[in-house]
């Protein structure tokens, strides 16, 4: 059965923000483990829909992750400009990697990119230690853009994010 890529519904906002939180927590990539700050903020995909198109990964009834689509600037958007789009909190649970997921859902942010209007670039940030993110996005032609990292806690000098650009 294929991988399908459609927008989340509603019943799927928690059981989403489960497996992004839990992607997070199982890689290492949040500092403080349960305690961190960013745990609220990955597990509210109800807070990313209402501002940005959240889609999600299935095959069949069982939800393999999701992404979320920020068509420009905006309350949801970190670093996009006027002119480029942004993805989000993309995430696939554990137990579905290596099966494509996370391939079809960045094609699918990248397939909606080209179709707004005016939009001329996908970008990204990424922490430092998601390598099996950047080979994914350096494999679908996204480029560096290390004049755009940036540190989301200012307080901490050890989180810069690396940025990723993909040019339509």
């Amino acid at each position: 059965m294929d991988i399908v890529i459609r927008p989340a519904h509603p019943t799927e906002h928690e059981p989403l923000g489960d497996i992004t939180a839990r992607a997070y927590l199982l890689d290492g990539l949040l500092d403080y483990g349960e305690g961190d700050e960013y745990l609220p903020v990955l597990k509210d995909v109800a807070g990313r829909a209402a501002a940005a198109e959240v889609l999600v990964a299935v095959r069949g009834d069982r939800l393999l992750g999701g992404v979320t689509f920020v068509p420009g600037p905006g309350p949801v958007a970190d670093i996009a400009r006027p002119g480029e789009a942004e993805i989000r909190a993309l995430a696939v649970a554990h137990e579905a990697r290596g099966q494509g997921a996370g391939e079809a859902l960045v094609r699918a942010c990248v397939e909606r990119a080209r179709a707004t209007e005016g939009c001329t670039a996908v970008v990204l940030s990424s922490q430092r230690s998601m390598h099996t993110a950047h080979r994914l996005y350096e494999r679908l032609g996204f480029v560096r853009t290390p004049d755009r990292d940036w540190n989301p806690v200012p307080h901490l000098d050890d989180v810069t994010l690396l940025t990723y650009e993909l040019t339509l």
